[in-house]
């Protein structure tokens, strides 16, 4: 029997799910890859795998896409790990590194600029290093696990969720479990339990896995920060996050345009 393959963010926020997954009965019917979240958007979209724990922003892109489980990494409020860090306050950031590890946070990055924010600064693709090149006047959105500390070397924080529900009143998904095709309703099911298993075992595992940062205490952000559970008003924060998508101009478009002298 083919094994279903498999690709999830690697950050500690997906822990939860994957320990979940690979103590229930589907351990042994899974292909699973852990990347980096762009990387996941493009396995989906390119057919390499079956089902993605993927940035949502990737869903306009694909032909056909099915939510299969009522589990997905959300927030309520503050997130902590997807934030624009800045010597400056927001309305002074005349550049702005994006983030290329998620499509899902630098759309998100792009609508709050325009519509909360209502600033224009240049965008910038950013590469690996580019955090030692927020300085001054120029900004940068980080995501993940390599925001853990950052609060420490920064004096402007803005957390994007925060901002995303004072601009709309609602939660966000920042990654979904998505398929291309329809996956036999057992696995789903089955899925479904591994994922409810997983956050049950949040307890479990703050004493399995080792902390980033002495002041950065697992249980509080698995439970307090990361919103796991993909309830109707996440679903529908999903369709407004993607209404809001279809009306940004192509990301290449804006940065050749802020790039141009003025």
């Amino acid at each position: 029997m083919r094994k279903i393959k498999i690709t999830a963010v690697s950050y500690l926020n997906t822990k939860p799910l994957l320990y979940g997954l690979l103590n229930s009965p589907l351990a042994d019917q899974v292909d699973l890859s852990l990347d980096i979240p762009s990387e996941c958007a493009r396995k989906l979209r390119d057919g390499e795998v079956d089902l993605a724990l993927t940035p949502v922003a990737i869903l306009p892109e694909l032909e056909n896409w099915h939510l299969v489980s009522d589990y997905c990494i959300g927030a309520v409020g503050e997130v902590k790990t997807v934030n624009i860090y800045s010597e400056v306050p927001i309305e002074e950031i005349t550049a702005l590194y994006l983030d290329h590890h998620s499509r899902s946070s630098v759309a998100l990055s792009r609508i709050l600029l325009r519509d909360h924010w209502h600033i224009s600064p240049k965008l910038l693709p950013a590469q690996e290093g580019y955090i030692n090149q927020i300085k001054e006047t120029t900004a940068g959105v980080v995501i993940g696990d390599r925001t853990i500390g950052l609060e420490n070397r920064f004096p402007y924080v803005y957390d994007l969720s925060v901002a995303w529900q004072s601009l709309t009143g609602l939660p966000f998904v920042f990654a979904a479990w998505v398929s291309t095709t329809t996956l036999p309703l057992a696995f789903t099911q089955a899925f479904n339990q591994a994922m409810e298993a997983g956050i049950a075992a949040i307890p479990k595992l703050k004493l399995l896995l080792p902390s980033p940062d002495p002041s950065f205490d697992l249980e509080t952000y698995f439970t307090s920060y990361i919103s796991y559970h993909l309830d109707e008003a996440k679903r529908e924060a999903l369709h407004k996050f993607l209404d809001y998508v279809a009306k940004l101009e192509p990301l290449a478009s804006q940065i050749a345009r802020s790039s141009q002298p003025v």
